[in-house]
């Protein structure tokens, strides 16, 4: 599968700039619905996957699933105008396709075989158009079963990470009841070209709210062993989400812990969101995909970024931002 650059005018939006660990918004919440984000982010989008618990759903007779979804801003008892607050949310978790029946997600998303036997995999909650709702039905083909794990690993390990911390490689890759169908498998990036300073952006499901893009971000430290550094915009749910260069659209690695608490209440009794800013807080840790690529079979016509002959990527540093966005200062000390 050849990879795909993604357009300039991509390039542009994102260059504007289970749980575990809290997290948060880094700047401007630049979170998109999936209607709302470029073509080429919504193709990316529909390979991605949320993980549900069984409370959460019901069995249709069709087989497909019902949704027991909740008002987040009642569930969080977030103040008014707080973003998103009207929607529905339900999920647990993100993960992605990354096989005709794999997927990548968090190590601690998927924990055991038991809990891989009544996870289910759901494509396809997301708001389609804008004034639209999230489904509260998924289809049949659309839902899938997590039947064994094929490789997990969630341990820590010695890093360079600010305030003295020690985070380790957090994967779970695991396999469905069968291949999945009209929703094709990511490449991911096997050349281990990220770096210091590199755009990248996120796709998951925060707090089991109907799927969230998000730019505006960058690489803080990529020396790390086994993770690195970002500024992207997460909370909890976006746990196994993965993360993209902004150059290829490739995927560069997982999220698996952040800054927070997601939320602060407010003399008023009420939760606001917690905002750091762009260059703020102690950064969000992804798993590189390196750490895991070895046990990610290569794509039918897999191609890796350098192998595009004449292909040299936009370098989106410096773009102007579209209206309603903005980039906060940065270093990377």
């Amino acid at each position: 599968m050849e990879i795909t650059i993604l357009s300039a005018a991509v390039l542009l939006m994102l260059s504007a700039p289970s749980f575990c660990g809290e997290k948060s918004i880094y700047g401007v919440d630049n979170r998109l619905d999936f209607f709302a984000a470029p073509a080429e982010l919504q193709a990316l989008s529909d390979s991605v996957v949320s993980f549900w618990n069984p409370i959460s759903l019901s069995k249709l007779n069709s087989g497909g699933v019902k949704l027991n979804l909740l008002n987040f801003g009642k569930r969080m008892n977030l103040c008014p105008g707080e973003k998103f607050s009207e929607q529905a949310s339900g999920g647990d978790s993100s993960g992605v396709l990354v096989g005709d029946d794999l997927v990548l997600t968090a190590g601690h998303v998927i924990e055991n075989d038991e809990q891989c036997g009544y996870t289910t995999v759901l494509f396809g909650f997301s708001i389609k158009g804008m004034g639209g709702k999230a489904p509260d039905k998924i289809p049949p083909g659309d839902v899938y079963r997590c039947v064994r794990i094929v490789k997990r690993f969630f341990a820590d390990e010695p890093a360079i990470l600010p305030a003295g911390q020690t985070y380790g490689p957090d994967f779970a890759l695991i396999q469905l009841d069968r291949k999945v169908a009209g929703h094709k498998p990511l490449t991911i990036d096997r050349s281990a070209g990220l770096k210091n300073g590199d755009g990248i952006f996120i796709i998951g499901y925060p707090w089991g709210l109907p799927l969230k893009v998000a730019g505006d971000a960058v690489v803080r430290d990529f020396s790390p062993p086994a993770t690195f550094v970002a500024n992207v915009d997460n909370f909890n749910g976006n746990s196994g989400s993965p993360v993209f260069s902004a150059r290829t659209g490739q995927i560069e690695g997982i999220l698996v812990r952040g800054d927070g608490p997601d939320f602060v209440k407010t003399s008023e009794g009420c939760n606001k969101t917690t905002v750091f800013s762009q260059a703020g807080g102690l950064g969000s840790i992804v798993t590189k995909i390196g750490t895991v690529s070895s046990y990610i079979p290569k794509l039918r016509g897999e191609k890796s970024y350098k192998d595009v002959p004449g292909v040299t990527g936009i370098d989106p540093s410096g773009m102007r931002l579209p209206a309603g966005l903005r980039s906060g200062d940065m270093n990377f000390n």
